[in-house]
C-alpha cells in the first residue's frame, strides 16, 4: 500500500524507502532523489557496521524518529539499502 507521500507501507506504521549510502563524506546529509528513494552521506567508513549505525542515526535527524526505529532490511554490506522507519 502507498501512502500520501510515496513511501511504500509493508506493516502498519512501518516505512520502506530504498537508501544509496556515500560513506567516508566530508559532511552528513540526506537527500531525497524521488518518493521513496534517499542519497545519504555519512562520515563513518563502512567498515563493522559503522556506517550502517550512522545512516540509521543521520535518517532519524531528518525523519525526527529515534535511530532505534529505523531498521536496514537489506543490504547491510551494500551501498543500496531497503530501510524500514518506524
Amino acid at each position: 500500500m502507498n501512502s500520501a507521500y510515496g513511501f511504500k507501507q509493508t506493516v502498519p506504521n512501518r516505512l520502506k524507502i530504498f537508501v544509496r549510502v556515500k560513506p567516508r563524506a566530508k559532511a552528513e546529509r540526506v537527500e531525497r532523489l524521488d518518493f521513496d528513494h534517499y542519497a545519504v552521506w555519512v562520515k563513518e567508513p563502512p567498515e563493522k557496521g559503522l556506517a550502517n549505525a550512522a545512516v540509521s542515526k543521520v535518517l532519524g535527524q531528518h525523519f525526527g524518529k529515534s535511530p532505534f526505529l529505523i531498521k536496514v532490511v537489506s543490504g547491510q554490506s551494500s551501498r543500496q539499502k531497503v530501510i524500514e522507519l518506524g
